[in-house]
Order: C-alpha cells, then structure tokens, then sequence
C-alpha cells in the first residue's frame, strides 16, 4: 500500500521478539557446546568410544524428551528456559558417568556385562536413586511457584533430573548388553 512504512517494534514487544531470534539462533550452538564439552570429557575419562556412546544416547534421549514436555506443557524456549535445558544436561549425566565408571571396572577384571552391573548396582544404585529423586523433588517444589520462569524452571528441571537418572540405570545397561565386549582376563598359570 502507498504511504505504508514498516519499523521495527519498540517496548517489550520489540525486545522480547528480538530475545527470541536470539534464542532460534543460538541453541543449536550452545547444545552442542554442551554435548561436545560432555563427550570430549567422557572419551578422556573413559578412553574408550563405547563408554562415551553409554554415557551419550541416554543423555541425547532425555534432552529430545525434555524437548517434547516443554512443548506439551506450553513452556516455549525463551532466554530462561534454554540454560535450564543445558543445566539439566549438564547435571543429568552424572548419573550415568558413576554407573559407568564403576561398571566398566568391573568390566576390566573379566565380568560380563551382567554381572558388572548388578555389582554397579550394589555399589552405587542407591546413591544414584537418592541423588536423582531429592534433586528432582527438590526443584518440583518450584512447579507451584506462582512467577512463571520459577514453575517452569521446576518443571523441566524435576522431569530431566529424574528421567536422566532412570536412563542411566535402565538404558545405558540395555545398550551396554549390545555394545560392550567384556575383556577377558589371562588364564593363570594353574587354570591350563
């Protein structure tokens, strides 16, 4: 239409569309920071490819589902919500780095993969139970806050918190089964 000029928005509306461009442009980016830190450092720690692939799928898993509950629940990917999801990353891996260092241990001395981890599992299972359900009941407690940032913040958090610590303890041992090839430990001088 003659006469007709487009400018760009001014005020809150103006800032928060800019915000949310900023936001499109840089999560790609800041996720793969974060996945890349988390593999670099799980291939050092580990030394092996298998171990860093345990370690990852579950941890890739629940970050896809977490997406899929923000979009189910209405909270969009804004400025707060986006370190949210790379915290909860960040944090949920734990759980699987403890299961995986001591099952791989285990590994080492000639256990099949089985057995390592029902050893893992008496050794650290409850410590990694307890670990993720207080974190996630701890930050659910949020979830009734009655300032938006704060509920859903809570809400993400709770969900990725306590499904990364059942991916570790239900997944990675699944995939384990397929991936991992117990080495098998020399035959002593009495045993030929």
């Amino acid at each position: 239409m003659p006469g007709v000029r487009f400018r760009l928005a001014s005020g809150p509306v103006g800032v928060m569309a800019a915000q949310n461009e900023e936001v499109r442009a840089k999560e790609v980016p800041i996720l793969l920071y974060v996945f890349g830190s988390v593999a670099l450092m799980c291939l050092l720690t580990f030394r092996s490819l298998t171990g860093k692939l345990l370690v990852m799928l579950p941890l890739a898993l629940v970050s896809v589902l977490a997406y899929a509950v923000m979009a189910i629940v209405g909270i969009g990917l804004k400025v707060t919500t986006l370190p949210m999801v790379a915290l909860g990353a960040g944090i949920g891996v734990d759980y699987g780095i403890y299961l995986y260092s001591r099952m791989q241990q285990y590994l080492r001395e000639g256990l099949s993969v089985h057995d390592s981890y029902l050893k893992t599992l008496r050794v650290t299972g409850a410590s990694i139970v307890c670990t993720g359900v207080t974190l996630a009941l701890g930050v659910a407690t949020w979830a009734v806050s009655p300032l938006k940032f704060q509920a859903d913040v809570g809400l993400m958090l709770a969900f990725m918190f306590l499904v990364n610590m059942l991916a570790a303890i239900l997944l990675m041992p699944a995939l384990a089964a397929y991936l991992v090839r117990p080495v098998r430990s020399a035959p002593r001088a009495g045993d030929r």
